[in-house]
């Protein structure tokens, strides 16, 4: 933590020294469990160890199914069969590495949604909010492409309509879409394609959760208050700090353990329970099915993608203006990421001088109807394209866009934010009592 004085290594026998003088993994280490930590980080914050094991859990488990799967489209589905039927611990391997997708997002919603309530967004940690938002980006391509490998109707299917939104860009999203099929429909280079992207993507993902890391630690970690560890005395620091090492540690291995006790009795227990049933149907480009959905953690910006239909005021004066370059389709697509661009141009978007949501009055009903909102757009991504469902999308896009654009900016210049804490110190010993001298 840059800027903040604490204790750092020092090797004391001669192996020590001779390590250190060498390669400084112990000091760093060392260094990075005893790093400052404020002491008011309250639960919110264990999904960092949490997303962390499912990283290592889904390499792991991933390796271990590539050893058996066969990426060509007459093998593919049948090796999966061959996983689950005859691999010795096979099934609950791929149980294990399907429900690890689904817990992985799950701690990454919750993982940006504390950020977005305690601004852990504002400076100086733009940077480590857009690395972190690079991540979930990487994520999504890599839960994308995993979808598609068992060569299941859904994947299938799924894999022809979000490659078919490239092919809405106008002038060269045909050209683009033949380069990520490998051909002019999904087929076996298709497959093969997303087999080794799927494979490469996590380790960069692993890569940035480096730099991820280690742009927080440069910064200092955010808490509940916003408030900075004062830049005083060691001495000062220790009253708003204890060492990650052991009290962060423990505290987050207890948040993993339960969130483990939960994660495995659905794997034992209802693993398919997210899954969809047509994806037990080998791939059939003749049969399409009646109602294609993508995997649940896609399902608010696949609302978001079918809202902007041509019927919409919007996207007929886009069209308009843009003498039909713009058509509802690609308008759709400039939605979807657009809803998550926005997410990331939050550091900029939020004009507030107050860094945490706990004294932001007004900000709280907003926040929590943002919430509201992510959830009903969920729901509505999983029903129909039909009315009432894609009215209902449409009214959660504009308001997913108007928070982040109109909302946001005008609540920092109009809102009467309360008073933080001086220091940290003084919001611990409100919540927990002062320690006895």
């Amino acid at each position: 933590m840059s800027g903040i004085p604490h204790d750092h290594y020092e090797p004391t026998t001669k192996g020590e020294k001779w390590v250190e003088s060498r390669l400084p993994i112990i000091g760093l280490l060392y260094n990075t469990l005893m790093i400052p930590t404020p002491k008011n980080l309250n639960w919110w914050w264990i999904w960092g160890i949490v997303l962390a094991f499912c990283l290592v859990l889904q390499i792991v488990t991933g390796i271990v199914l590539v050893m058996h799967y066969t990426p060509h489209v007459d093998l593919a589905f049948a090796s999966v069969e061959h996983i689950m039927r005859n691999v010795n611990g096979g099934h609950m391997i791929r149980y294990i590495h399907m429900n690890g997708a689904s817990l992985f997002f799950f701690a990454v919603y919750i993982h940006i949604f504390r950020g977005l309530y305690y601004g852990s967004y504002k400076a100086p940690r733009e940077i480590t909010w857009i690395v972190g938002m690079i991540i979930y980006l990487l994520m999504m391509a890599a839960g994308f492409m995993g979808y598609v490998l068992p060569w299941g109707q859904m994947s299938f299917w799924g894999a022809t309509v979000i490659t078919g939104l490239f092919g809405a860009i106008p002038f060269i999203g045909e050209a683009i879409q033949t380069w990520l099929l490998g051909g002019p429909a999904v087929d076996n280079a298709t497959l093969n394609r997303f087999f080794s992207l799927h494979y490469l993507v996590p380790f960069v993902i692993a890569a940035l959760v480096v730099v991820h890391i280690w742009a927080f630690h440069t910064t200092g970690n955010n808490n509940p208050t916003g408030v900075d560890v004062r830049k005083g005395s060691k001495e000062e620091v220790k009253k708003d700090t204890l060492p990650f090492w052991p009290y962060f540690v423990i505290k987050d291995l207890v948040g993993l353990a339960i969130v483990l006790t939960i994660f495995f009795a659905i794997v034992g227990f209802m693993p398919n329970y997210l899954g969809h049933p047509d994806n037990y149907l080998e791939a059939n480009p003749l049969s399409t099915p009646a109602h294609i959905v993508p995997e649940w953690y896609f399902l608010p910006f696949y609302a978001i993608l079918r809202a902007f239909t041509a019927d919409v005021w919007v996207v007929m004066g886009a069209s308009w203006i843009t003498g039909g370059i713009i058509d509802a389709k690609f308008f759709g697509v400039l939605a979807m990421f657009g809803a998550i661009i926005a997410m990331a141009l939050v550091p900029w978007l939020d004009t507030s001088r107050v860094r945490s949501g706990r004294f932001r009055p007004m900000f709280k009903w907003w926040y929590a109807l943002l919430v509201v909102d992510f959830i009903v757009l969920m729901w509505a991504g999983a029903m129909p394209a039909e009315p009432p469902y894609s009215t209902i999308s449409l009214i959660g896009a504009t308001y997913w866009f108007a928070y982040f654009f109109v909302i946001l900016p005008i609540l920092g210049v109009i809102e009467k934010p309360t008073t933080p804490p001086a220091t940290i110190e003084e919001d611990f010993n409100a919540h927990y009592g002062k320690p006895a001298e």
